[in-house]
């Protein structure tokens, strides 16, 4: 299916309120929007990748949080956030598969995007003008797995090879992702209720 740019919107709205739908999870009309917006964004890989002397890659999550802790301004802390947020969001979203064959894992991710989505759904509910951005954050560092495994649903092609299966039985493991649970139940493979993701 050819998707223009101009359609890419609410081509990605669309896949988002039907993997919501698909996986029982709730979203706020403005998150929603938040997210298709996210993921409209981020199809341009020079919003993604930052150039250097090397080449264009991809800037790690603590240089983030130094942007953060080193900004000046109060816009320029929450530019940070937000990007260190959104970046999590996506890749882990996008890529969960492919950090294990980094040195860190989804989990940090999961940590990072979260913490930095929870410090903004309290900066911006200290300003007059930003309760839904308020609101917004907060759903995003409240679900942020739910959203990450929505985004894997609409972009992330899953394959059965074993060591796929492994993966997602990880991803389980250290999240609690209900959609690594599904694509674990869809091959025949049950994780043991006493088992509990995150704290094992």
């Amino acid at each position: 299916m050819l998707v223009t740019e101009k359609d890419l919107n609410s081509y990605f709205k669309s896949s988002i309120l039907s993997a919501l739908s698909h996986q029982q999870v709730e979203a706020s009309d403005h998150t929603v929007v938040y997210l298709s917006s996210l993921l409209e964004h981020f199809t341009h890989t020079e919003h993604l990748f930052e150039k250097n002397k090397d080449g264009y890659q991809l800037k790690p999550l603590a240089l983030y949080y130094a942007d953060y802790s080193s900004a000046k301004t109060a816009q320029q802390r929450i530019l940070a956030l937000r990007r260190l947020g959104d970046v999590a969001l996506f890749i882990s979203g996008l890529y969960s598969a492919s950090l294990n064959r980094k040195a860190i894992d989804i989990d940090y991710y999961i940590a990072m995007g979260g913490g930095a989505y929870a410090q903004l759904s309290y900066t911006h509910d200290k300003q007059l003008n930003g309760q839904v951005f308020s609101e917004i954050f907060s759903e995003l560092s409240g679900r942020f797995v739910d959203y990450m495994d929505v985004l894997s649903e609409i972009t992330e092609a899953q394959h059965s090879s074993d060591s796929d299966i492994l993966r997602q039985y990880e991803i389980w493991l250290r999240s609690g992702s209900k959609a690594a649970k599904k694509r674990l139940n869809s091959q025949g493979i049950f994780p043991l209720h006493n088992i509990d993701p995150v704290k094992h």
